[in-house]
């Protein structure tokens, strides 16, 4: 119950601040100018551009998203006042993260519209649409995940935000690096890669390993997260 009431008290943070707005409003206008434009030029009913860009586009937003999450607590003194109250740092943490996950969904299911536009004026396979959206929010939830481990780290957001974004930069790297290498190194850097498993969603396949591999670096970096918000409550 503790981190339900986590969870309400950062989307009212969100909401109630134009944060969550410019940056939805941001998300939906780019990936919107992406849908029509594919759609108008090429007249396919596919989605596997539209949503690879919408990825790409979350890439800088969620850093922004995710930098005040604690490193806001941390400078006001707010996270003391937490950290000494009934609830758990695992409340803590696992509120934030799934708070800033629904506004995530929130802009997805806005975008549930491009799919239903093109259901009406033609016949798209919405079978590998809907593993494309599965595999666009879990690569936005780990995204969310890096973010939150960076605003850990530091009381300054904009740090925060730099590390977080430089996470997920390195991520991209690992994924450039298995086009460069071959052999065992390019399977190492392919398995690693969160880009080449996104594209199996994208292409419509829905592997288990591929759905564990992105819930386990989530689950990774939310312990990593509470382990470093443990450690500052006992210092």
């Amino acid at each position: 119950m503790k981190m339900w009431e986590i969870l309400k008290r950062e989307l009212k943070s969100y909401f109630f601040s134009p944060l969550a707005y410019v940056l939805l409003g941001f998300y939906l206008l780019i990936s919107g100018y992406f849908f029509s434009t594919y759609v108008l030029s090429t007249h396919y009913a596919i989605l596997t551009p539209i949503l690879g860009s919408m990825v790409t586009v979350f890439m800088f937003i969620s850093p922004i998203l995710t930098m005040r999450l604690i490193s806001e607590d941390m400078k006001t003194g707010t996270d003391q006042l937490l950290l000494t109250s009934p609830v758990t740092v695992t409340d803590i943490v696992i509120g934030k993260f799934f708070s800033t996950v629904f506004v995530y969904l929130i802009a997805l299911v806005i975008t549930f519209l491009y799919p239903i536009y093109l259901k009406l004026y033609s016949s798209p396979d919405m079978g590998s649409i809907i593993a494309g959206y599965i595999g666009v929010f879990l690569i936005g939830a780990t995204f969310i995940s890096i973010g939150l481990f960076a605003s850990s780290l530091t009381e300054n957001q904009m740090i925060a935000g730099v590390i977080g974004f430089a996470l997920i930069l390195v991520l991209w790297l690992i994924s450039w690096l298995g086009d460069v290498f071959s052999g065992k190194a390019k399977t190492i850097f392919q398995n690693l890669s969160f880009f080449d498993r996104l594209n199996n969603f994208l292409n419509g396949l829905v592997n288990l390993s591929d759905v564990v591999f992105f819930i386990s670096v989530i689950v990774f970096f939310i312990f990593l997260t509470i382990r470093v918000v443990d450690k500052r409550r006992w210092s």
